[in-house]
């Protein structure tokens, strides 16, 4: 019997050793030393490079979380901003969440805003936190080239080789924003109206109220509207931040009592300042579906648009609720994007498979791969730029 127990004791032991080691060899396999960081490269002779200014509210967490990985890469810079009506446990997992990303630990070119501000859809806090978030962007990266602005129910339509290889063709002193002097009905509804935002002095959440009196159209300078979803270039918005002359100011004086001033005070601002108002193409790449006459929003996106949604040429889409499973088709199809991954691109070095994020290693962060999308937004730039180059529609007054 003891011959029997020592036999058994030594199998039992060489089991446990054998196991253990196969336990430590599979760890070392998931397990890689993480990768140092290449070099990010501006200028002329490299591919564009990004700042994304993404918004959202309460409950938005999230949908903030899944479009930053889907709007990723190295090059780039983001600054992600809960408004204050959502929680610091949301803002602190937000931020836990975007540190979680191994590419971004090692690049660091993402960020949470700490100190949020009220943001009333109405009224003109809007403006002060895009301003605040490019002088922030400004300040922190000094090599990005266009300013981009997006919410949480924004998605990409294009991986981000896709965009900075088509923009590598378009001159960086270009805006990218759909602008009109035409007000129609916005004239007595939006600009004439007095209102006052709480947003910009109550530290609690308000709507926004309209004095009886309205007020004469301005002559000083023209009124421009349209979309709110804009691409900047960082000249101008150095003008709007830093401007040599007053207009920016004078301007921001005026937006800060018209509803709605995010669609109003960056076309306007640009439009009346000589150096930049022939900067400006037409259009804002974004796809939208909505009523007509408009109403405050956009449709909601489906899958029953996705086939033309796809073949738009836009570079982003909204809106979206969350979680549409639409979402998870323009991730498989177009961005080829796993849970809780970012978008490959040329820049990642490991190896695909369902366990393993391709993204966790990297190579030349300066190479880009486009894919079959760039194609149409390429088509979209071009009728565009064709359309710019013709001057029949750069800040033209309606009377013109």
């Amino acid at each position: 019997m003891g011959v029997e127990r020592k036999w058994l004791f030594t199998l039992f032991t060489v089991a446990f050793l054998s196991l253990t080691f196969l336990l430590l060899s599979s760890f070392s396999i998931f397990t890689t030393p993480k990768p140092l960081p290449s070099y990010v490269h501006h200028g002329s002779h490299y591919p564009p490079a990004f700042a994304y200014f993404i918004t959202g509210g309460n409950g938005d967490k999230n949908r903030i979380f899944r479009l930053l990985l889907a709007v990723y890469h190295p090059r780039n810079r983001y600054l992600l901003h809960l408004g204050m009506d959502a929680s610091d446990e949301e803002r602190q997992g937000l931020a836990a969440a975007v540190m979680s990303v191994p590419a971004i630990q090692a690049f660091g070119n993402a960020d949470v805003v700490g100190k949020a501000d009220y943001v009333t859809h109405l009224g003109s806090s809007n403006v002060a936190i895009t301003l605040r978030a490019a002088a922030i962007m400004m300040k922190l990266d000094s090599g990005w080239n266009w300013f981009v602005t997006l919410s949480a129910r924004d998605y990409p339509l294009i991986t981000q080789d896709d965009l900075s290889h088509v923009f590598s063709t378009v001159r960086r002193d270009l805006n990218f924003i759909e602008h009109t002097s035409d007000l129609g009905w916005k004239e007595s509804d939006r600009f004439q109206p007095i209102v006052v935002d709480p947003g910009t002095y109550l530290a609690r959440r308000s709507q926004i109220f309209q004095a009886t009196q309205k007020r004469e159209t301005p002559n000083a300078f023209k009124l421009f509207t349209g979309s709110q979803w804009v691409i900047l270039n960082r000249s101008f918005l150095d003008f709007c931040l830093f401007g040599w002359d007053n207009l920016p100011r004078t301007l921001l004086m005026y937006f800060t009592n018209v509803k709605l001033s995010q669609e109003g005070y960056f076309h306007s601002v640009i439009c009346n300042a000589p150096k930049f108002k022939n900067t400006t193409v037409n259009g804002d790449l974004r796809y939208m579906i909505w009523d007509n006459p408009p109403k405050m929003e956009p449709h909601a996106l489906n899958v029953s648009v996705y086939g033309q949604m796809v073949e738009s040429g836009a570079a982003f889409a909204r809106q979206f609720d969350a979680d549409n499973s639409v979402l998870d088709m323009v991730d498989k199809r177009i961005l080829h994007r796993g849970h809780n991954q970012v978008v490959p691109g040329a820049w990642c070095s490991g190896r695909r498979s369902w366990w393993v994020d391709p993204c966790s290693q990297w190579g030349d962060v300066n190479v880009l791969k486009p894919g079959p999308q760039a194609k149409k937004l390429e088509e979209s730039v071009s009728a565009l730029l064709d359309d710019w180059n013709s001057q029949t529609n750069q800040c033209q007054t309606s009377s013109e």
